[in-house]
């Protein structure tokens, strides 16, 4: 693998994992317009880079926070750090499930399927322009609400769903604050990503090639840089009820992904 190539896929994935316009979405298109090319030379060690690259992001951008649940998790005392982490695990489930008990159905659907893409892409665009008509609140995310924030999330495991579009919109219309919905977003996806790499990590098909390195650490670095590039800006953009551009955006690759489809 080129070191720009890398590069290139590193500034994709750190973008695309934090904004709502579905990455693997638009990993298939890319795949179906100009064929495997670039996507094929990804190997499993550089896709795991890649992940760990955003994870560690998000990392570092919720650092306090982080440090704060684990802190609250081991003390002695009943405290909101701990409700916190339930809400967490509670959200989790879902999409565990959905991962193991389907993961064969769900790779059938990686197959550069333009039309349910561009039909997944149109439901987040509406979703997104939906949550920023939503009202305000303050509320903070509760038991049952990250139950049904973590059904979106396995459900945002098809392609063109976006996974923190999903899960922030759901909360916001279960009245979350923005914040709030943004902040539990980012930390619920956390265990989920190290658990995704742990076991693609152990599962004995990593080939690691010295040539690669150079390719691979400039990937690494990409990624990690946009994907706290785009993290913070997620946030703001939550925040002040900017996601209605995003879904401008989705709905217009949506359509020209059909269109695309059937006219050529």
């Amino acid at each position: 693998m080129e070191t720009i190539d890398a590069i290139i896929l590193g500034i994709i994935q750190g973008l695309t994992e934090f904004l709502p316009v579905s990455s693997s979405g638009h990993l298939e298109l890319t795949k179906a317009i100009i064929g495997d090319g670039l996507v094929a030379e990804q190997s499993l060690l550089f896709t795991i880079v890649l992940h760990f690259a955003t994870a560690l992001s998000t990392v570092v951008v919720f650092y306090k926070d982080i440090l704060e649940l684990l802190k609250g998790l081991f003390s002695a005392k009943k405290n909101e750090e701990r409700k916190y982490v339930f809400k967490i695990i509670i959200s989790m489930i879902p999409a565990v499930v959905v991962g193991l008990l389907f993961e064969e159905q769900l790779s059938t659907l990686f197959t550069a399927n333009v039309p349910l893409v561009g039909l997944m892409l149109l439901l987040t665009a509406a979703l997104l322009i939906i949550t920023d008509k939503a009202p305000i609140s303050d509320s903070a995310v509760s038991v049952k609400s990250a139950g049904i924030i973590g059904i979106a999330q396995s459900i945002a495991m098809l392609p063109g769903i976006s996974r923190s579009g999903a899960t922030i919109a759901t909360a916001v219309l279960l009245k979350t604050d923005r914040t709030k919905a943004a902040r539990f977003s980012f930390l619920m996806v956390i265990p989920l990503i190290f658990g995704k790499i742990a076991k693609d990590a152990l599962s004995g098909d990593i080939v690691f090639n010295p040539s690669d390195i150079n390719a691979v650490i400039a990937g690494f670095i990409a990624a990690f840089i946009f994907g706290l590039i785009a993290c913070k800006w997620m946030i703001s953009l939550v925040r002040k009820s900017k996601l209605h551009y995003f879904g401008y955006y989705c709905a217009v690759v949506g359509t020209l992904s059909i269109g695309y489809y059937f006219f050529t």
